[in-house]
């Protein structure tokens, strides 16, 4: 669990399938990320299991829940997530909007890049962005993300914007 001043976050559990759920069908994650085809509990579950869950086990990150530290609400996930065939651990996040334009993605994102450059010691981190999605655009500038081309998750998938920090020091 990583606390900072106004955020609690820590891994999924099943138990935040209901979450999840609302969070993954909401329009903006569906336009800005990908329609993830969640749309039971049943389906939730196995995404967390599938996904953040697995990827703790596998690789000791993921996408971790944030909650607001005043009213134990959960409001979005953050985290560090390794994918298949990228060189590059990358920070994904996503939030449900009355928690956008309150600065709770980059409080948590720079927890979470503090993490990628002292306990996982990566000489940097990737971020994909879906074109035109300019809130993530402002939070990956305020953290020193500097653009660097494009990418393609998948083969099939459209083109993303891929962007880079690189750690003060970091050996390339």
């Amino acid at each position: 669990m990583i606390s900072t001043p106004r955020l609690v976050i820590r891994r999924f559990t099943v138990e935040d399938a209901a979450f999840a759920l609302r969070l993954l069908n909401e329009p903006s994650f569906i336009e800005n990320i990908a329609d993830r085809g969640v749309r039971t509990l049943e389906q939730a579950v196995k995404y967390l299991e599938d996904g953040p869950i697995a990827s703790y086990e596998k690789h000791g990150l993921g996408l971790m829940m944030v909650l607001a530290q005043k009213t134990g609400a959960p409001i979005g996930m953050c985290g560090l997530i390794r994918r298949p065939g990228k060189p590059d651990v990358d920070l994904g996040y996503a939030y449900v909007p009355e928690a956008w334009g309150q600065g709770y993605a980059g409080e948590a994102a720079e927890a979470m890049l503090e993490i990628a450059r002292r306990d996982f010691r990566l000489p940097r981190v990737a971020a994909f962005i879906s074109p035109g999605n300019e809130r993530s655009l402002r939070v990956l500038a305020r953290l020193g993300f500097q653009p660097a081309g494009t990418t393609r998750l998948n083969p099939a998938d459209p083109e993303i914007l891929l962007y880079m920090k690189t750690f003060e020091g970091a050996q390339p």
